[in-house]
């Protein structure tokens, strides 16, 4: 075996080794999950049945491939036991992790991302992060107004650094688009449905 294909296995072998499971007690579903520098998150989207939470478009399809979407309050106590709703600082960890201008790219799944004018929207996936444009929705039910299925991924986080006066719109969306490369902070609606990643205590 020569000193390149020692280097490859050990690298892939020591991957391998940051993916695991989780089950979550309150429903007997099973996620990946995959360590991030300290930080172990879910690889895959929330899927919990919880007062608040809707599938994109009421298509249960799109909560099997997706998640849930939840709204901001909901979102906040929707985590098992052990995990948490990531606060900004934590987001911004896997960011600079994932390389900063190109971590949106590196977390992105290789598959499931629209195309658009330039080209793929796909990522690489290189932590096994597995993002997926779940899009988002409106508290009035609507969907695709500003977020759809296939182009956009918008997470919460548990911290805004932007609060409005009435205290119901919060600069805590982690968004990911089909046509960028790099992960944007938006502000949103406390009352808005976007996806949930929780990550381990």
């Amino acid at each position: 075996m020569n000193k390149i294909t020692t280097l490859l296995f050990l690298c892939t072998t020591l991957f391998a080794q940051q993916k695991g499971t989780f089950t979550d007690t309150r429903d007997g579903k099973i996620y990946k999950t995959t360590k991030i520098g300290e930080q172990v998150w879910m690889a895959e989207n929330l899927n919990y049945e919880a007062k608040g939470s809707k599938c994109y478009e009421h298509k249960p399809a799109n909560c099997k491939k997706y998640g849930k979407l939840y709204d901001w309050e909901t979102a906040m106590k929707s985590c098992p036991k052990g995990w948490h709703l990531p606060s900004i600082a934590e987001w911004s960890v896997i960011s600079a992790e994932a390389g900063n201008d190109v971590s949106a790219k590196n977390l992105k799944t290789t598959s499931g991302w629209n195309d658009y004018r330039r080209g793929s929207g796909n990522g690489y996936d290189k932590f096994g992060f597995s993002a997926l444009p779940g899009g988002s929705g409106d508290s009035d039910g609507g969907f695709g107004n500003l977020f759809k299925v296939g182009e956009y991924g918008v997470w919460w986080s548990s911290s805004g650094g932007v609060k409005s006066k009435d205290n119901s719109n919060i600069k805590g969306c982690w968004t990911m688009a089909n046509n960028e490369d790099d992960i944007d902070w938006h502000s949103c609606f406390k009352s808005r449905l976007n996806s949930v990643r929780c990550v381990q205590d």
